[in-house]
């Protein structure tokens, strides 16, 4: 059991290559006849575009376009000047001779495919008997007044030309018709042809968009015509293990003679090899029924008058298209039927474990599956046996996990179009709408491509990488919602963010967007992200991190309605902080216009585990491939990570989390003492509230959030793997959670014992990322251990990438005489010179006061107003870290507040060190709009401020905290990320 396990237990399947297949096709056609025989096949249309009318009514791409000619002599020009795949010639009863045409054309071009189409007609489908002896046409087909015949000749020619290749390559289906009378094979291959895309089509539904389902019609079963047993014989010898099914008359020549019985020894022949494969006879004698009957063979009487529609539904219930009926071994009846693969998914859970061996012992399953083109699982199903398993149990289990991993598996690196009829837990990445996915769901749309062709290279870690489940709303429901609702004038006026939230809520998203939503909410009871990605978010210049909205949601009502609201509610705020205060401001300060930005939505499942009434993942991270504060051992072209334990928010607002270079997991600069480490470790944590049973719409996102200790988490039992213990008594920090003495949150086990390879896993990934992507990149991720079941999860949840500035000339600081300088920083951020900056805005460190933090940000927000409207940027400095969340740790201002600051300073001071920042949406605008970022610590030596330099300028504006200065001649200011010197110079 377990070596049969191993064959898929990869979270992975090779795809199959839908884009290689069909590549050999008929493209250009030359129809020759005369004017008469063309105004009768037209009728009221010209042939090319009925054909290609015909195409688009069965969903076929690559119409072929068709030249006519009426005469021998100008088709022998024609097929001299240009490449023809197909000539098709039209036979009369009067002096044109379609035979004699494509003889001699034959003889000049052997190798091109020739019809002769002749028009219903006893005497002349007597005389073709007899004049296709010899004919150099390679078929002859009856024109009965319908252009699917058309069709049927383009397809049949196709699937002959690609047979070989396709099925060698993919294990594409066959349908194997013989039948030696024209009359008959012409009226039956429309049909066939009609029902098989039909079928195909409505087979291939399950989390596909458009464009996949284009592709795997490529994959559908081929046709293959043969007109006598010898042919028909081969064909199924040839491509036996691909065969779905024969429909074959009974007489017809063998051996050069007619047989009468040549139906009835084709399938003997074929039983000797499969007692299971469909079969269907069709005959004018009603009496070889009962002969069918040995064989086990449908029977059809060609005198029926719904014979066409008869061989469709046969087709239909056996060939694998229909619906999988799973039958009572003892009645004989249908217990339960599976139309697509998520319900023969469900179904297979609860049928008998007989009827189970029924169907597997005949391979039921793995025809039922090529049928549907899903080549990758039917070919690990139909090599198995029963022997292989101890009990039907065992069966089960193997049948429902297979399908599990496969379903997982195929929904990667697509986005789907919605389907309320097949959306389930197994689902990947959905939209809703037809417009855009925005700028941060296109970022998880390409990772979680990326990450499909990477799945197998994770395999042996035994955990599953992968985006949370999603679905995305796309910028034309935002439309819809606005336009319906009247909304712009609301949005675009100076109304404030809690008025502009209010209107938007009393709205109601369009019923068919809300329909969707209550089919999503059908299959997730989990907690939900609601997360903003619009069309400029996460771009290559202008990544709008932090501006918008994201909400969390518990979704654990009882009450599917209030479930409902609650998603609802959550996307109207989101769609509102379009508008909010903030947001317009960035687009003002980044030069966008507030009209081009359209708002889709990111739905997700949050990462993590609930434990007791909250829910959280054991850590989240974001690591960027390259370090822009390199410190010690530390390179700036080697990654480096944050990590924090429960919610990604301690990350994102810049409160104490770890640091540590992939590269070089054991050396982390903040547990270099266990005095650093009481101090620098993190003490806190974020978890959603799932106390409380309903979404609270507020401007403040973090609402449902809880601020929690860590020690809460240790009591969850969701730490033991991230902490370390305090040994009071000795001073020493021991690696373990066993251990007595105080919890602290060090990440030794995952970093030092690599009990996790999460270190691997980021190289792996930023390398992978950033060759993609052609420029180094941010992501943010979540992991989450399970105890009990030891499934470890990592999550990827963001892919940014990082603006890396301008290329300069390395800068060396430590030559500079401290008196041509106000800083000398050794750690800087950006690339090159700025030269035109006049205006610097400093906290004087002698009046600064860690509680007033808030008040002094208000008063640098109301200063940056001023160099808004006056266009204009400045050198902006102060202590600790700009743009934390929490106020003790710097100035909590956000990116707007500082908007037009070209050049901002974290000046440590002696009573207030804090380690540098990085991770946030605050650094990442830092970044991507070429901020340059200094940092110095004259206290600990490192680097230089002359703040009595400062003192002696006069101030264009001074409170209890601030002073502008304005000089004269521009500040020049150089930084070198490369080496991570930074200079601002005296002018």
């Amino acid at each position: 059991m377990s070596q049969v396990l191993n064959e898929y237990d990869q979270h992975y399947f090779q795809d199959t290559r839908f884009d290689i297949l069909m590549r050999k096709r008929i493209s250009e056609v030359l129809l020759i006849c005369n004017d008469y025989d063309a105004f009768m096949l037209e009728e009221d249309g010209r042939i090319e575009e009925k054909v290609f009318n015909e195409y688009s009514s069965l969903h076929l791409r690559f119409p072929p376009h068709f030249n006519r000619v009426d005469s021998y002599k100008s088709a022998l020009t024609l097929m001299r000047e240009k490449n023809f795949d197909l000539v098709i010639t039209l036979h009369n009863s009067g002096s044109w001779n379609a035979f004699k045409i494509n003889s001699d054309l034959k003889k000049i071009f052997p190798d091109k495919p020739m019809v002769v189409l002749a028009p219903f007609s006893r005497k002349i489908l007597t005389l073709s008997d007899i004049e296709v002896k010899h004919s150099s046409s390679d078929y002859i087909f009856s024109w009965l007044g319908d252009t699917g015949i058309m069709v049927a000749i383009i397809k049949l020619i196709e699937d002959k030309m690609n047979a070989d290749d396709d099925i060698s390559t993919a294990g594409v289906q066959v349908i194997i018709l013989v039948e030696d009378s024209i009359r008959y094979y012409s009226s039956y291959l429309p049909v066939l042809y009609e029902t098989l895309f039909e079928q195909t089509l409505h087979v291939m539904s399950e989390d596909l968009n458009e464009h996949q389902k284009n592709l795997r019609m490529r994959g559908r079963p081929k046709i293959l015509l043969a007109t006598n047993y010898e042919q028909a014989l081969s064909l199924y010898k040839k491509y036996k293990k691909n065969v779905l099914g024969v429909i074959t008359d009974v007489e017809y020549g063998k051996n050069s003679n007619l047989d009468r019985s040549a139906g009835f020894r084709l399938c003997s022949q074929i039983r000797k090899y499969d007692r299971d494969i469909p079969l269907l006879v069709q005959s004018s004698i009603e009496e070889n029924r009962k002969k069918a009957e040995k064989y086990s063979a449908g029977f059809i009487n060609k005198q029926s008058e719904t014979l066409l529609n008869k061989i469709g539904s046969f087709v239909k219930a056996n060939f694998g298209f229909g619906e999988f009926r799973f039958i009572d071994t003892k009645t004989n009846k249908v217990i339960a039927t599976a139309s697509n693969l998520r319900e023969l998914h469900l179904a297979l859970k609860s049928v008998p474990g007989e009827t189970l061996e029924y169907h597997a012992s005949r391979n039921h399953f793995s025809k039922w599956l090529r049928a549907r083109t899903l080549f990758p699982l039917a070919d690990i199903l139909k090599p198995q046996k029963i022997e292989n398993f101890g009990n039907m149990d065992d069966l089960r289990k193997y049948l429902v996990d297979v399908i599990k991993v496969f379903r997982k598996s195929s929904s990667k690196g697509i986005i789907a179009q919605f389907s309320r009829e097949n959306f389930d837990e197994f689902s990947g990445f959905a939209r809703i709408g037809q417009g855009s996915i925005g700028g941060k769901a296109r970022g998880l749309a390409f990772m979680d491509s990326v990450l499909k062709n990477k799945q197998k290279s994770y395999s042996y870690y035994g955990l599953e990488i992968s985006i949370p489940q999603t679905v995305v709303l796309a910028t034309d429901v935002f439309n819809e919602f606005m336009t319906e609702n009247s909304l712009y004038e609301t949005a675009y006026s100076d109304a404030d963010d809690i008025t502009i939230m209010k209107r938007f809520l009393k709205c109601e998203l369009p019923k068919w967007v809300k329909e969707k939503l209550l089919k999503f909410l059908s299959s997730n009871n989990y907690p939900l992200a609601i997360r903003s990605s619009s069309l400029l978010e996460d771009s290559y210049y202008q990544p709008f991190a932090g501006i918008y909205a994201t909400y969390m949601i518990p979704n654990n009502s009882p009450d599917a309605d209030k479930r409902l609201k609650d998603l609802t509610d959550a996307v109207k705020c989101v769609y509102a902080s379009t508008f909010y205060e903030g947001a317009k401001k960035y687009l003002k300060a980044t030069k966008n216009v507030i009209e081009e930005e359209k708002m889709a939505v990111i739905i997700q499942r949050i990462s993590g585990m609930k434990h007791g009434n909250r829910f959280y993942p054991t850590f989240s991270g974001v690591a960027r491939s390259i370090n822009d504060y390199p410190i010690g051992y530390e390179k700036h072209d080697i990654s480096i990570s944050n990590i924090a334990a429960g919610l990604g928010k301690t990350i994102v607002d810049s409160e104490i989390s770890l640091r540590f270079s992939p590269s070089s997991p054991n050396n982390v600069i903040q547990f270099s003492s266990a005095e650093f480490a009481l101090k620098y470790s993190q003490k806190h944590f974020y978890a959603l509230n799932l106390r409380s049973m309903s979404f609270k719409p507020d401007i403040n996102e973090s609402r449902n959030l809880l601020k929690l200790d860590v020690y809460d988490g240790v009591e969850d039992g969701a730490f033991n793997n991230i902490v370390s213990s305090y040994d009071h008594a000795s001073n020493i920090i021991r690696d373990t959670y066993d251990h007595p003495g105080s919890k602290i949150l060090t990440f030794a086990n995952i970093l030092k014992r690599e009990t996790f390879p999460l270190s691997t896993i980021l190289i792996d990934l930023l390398q992978t990322l950033s060759g993609r992507m052609s420029n180094p990149v941010e992501i943010e991720f979540a992991v989450n251990f399970d105890p009990e079941s030891e499934n470890h999860s990592f999550h990827l949840l963001q892919v940014r990438p990082i603006v890396s500035g301008f290329e300069s000339g390395q800068i060396n600081i430590s030559s500079m005489d401290n008196s041509e300088t106000i800083i000398k920083s050794y750690s800087s951020l950006g690339n090159g010179v700025l030269e035109d900056i006049y205006d610097l805005v400093y906290i004087v460190p002698e009046k600064f006061n860690p509680a007033k933090t808030e008040e002094i940000a208000s008063k640098i927000k109301l200063l940056n107003k001023k160099f808004i409207e006056q266009n204009k940027n400045y050198i902006l400095i102060g202590p600790g870290r700009w743009g934390t969340s929490d106020p003790w740790l710097g100035i909590p201002v956000r990116w707007e507040d500082v908007s037009q600051a070209a050049v901002i300073v974290e000046a440590g001071q002696k009573d207030f060190i804090v380690q540098q920042s990085q991770g946030s949406h605050f650094f990442h605008n830092i970044t991507t709009f070429g901020i340059f970022y200094l940092s110095v610590n004259p206290f600990l030596k490192d680097g230089y401020f002359d703040t009595e330099y400062l003192a002696q300028i006069k101030a264009e504006y001074e409170d209890d905290f601030i002073r502008h200065i304005s000089t004269k001649k521009p500040i020049i200011i150089k930084s070198d990320g490369k080496n991570g010197h930074g200079v601002i110079l005296k002018p």
